[in-house]
């Protein structure tokens, strides 16, 4: 099944919106890079709503004492105990794979944003 939740344009990229399909709860994310990306809008932890949380980035490896960041608005925190996804794919930025959002597939078809659930 698939559903339009908004125009293409309509969110810039580092946005983040909560939308309903139904009776799911989905987060919709466009990343710095253009892509869209939707997941699940509850951290498994304790349910909190991920569209409440920041959508940031991450360090990446660097020398000692140097901080270089990077994959901005490609990570989802939550709001409540700062649990970290990957929004491209729906994992734990930790070694938990137990701990994972579902992940929902986006296209963009004449325009729209386009949910596949």
């Amino acid at each position: 099944m698939r559903q339009v939740v908004c125009k293409a344009d309509e969110m810039a990229c580092g946005e983040k919106r909560a939308v309903q399909i139904g009776t799911r709860s989905l987060v919709l994310v466009r990343t710095n890079d253009g892509d869209y990306c939707a997941l699940l809008n509850a951290c498994p932890h304790q349910g909190a709503k991920l569209s409440d949380g920041d959508l940031t980035g991450t360090t990446l490896p660097s020398s000692v004492g140097e901080y270089v960041f990077g994959r901005e608005s490609e990570v989802l925190r939550c709001p409540w105990h700062r649990w970290e996804f990957d929004v491209k794919s729906g994992n734990t930025l930790f070694p938990d794979r137990r701990a994972c959002v579902k992940r929902y597939e986006v296209t963009i078809e004449e325009g729209d944003v386009v949910i596949h659930y």
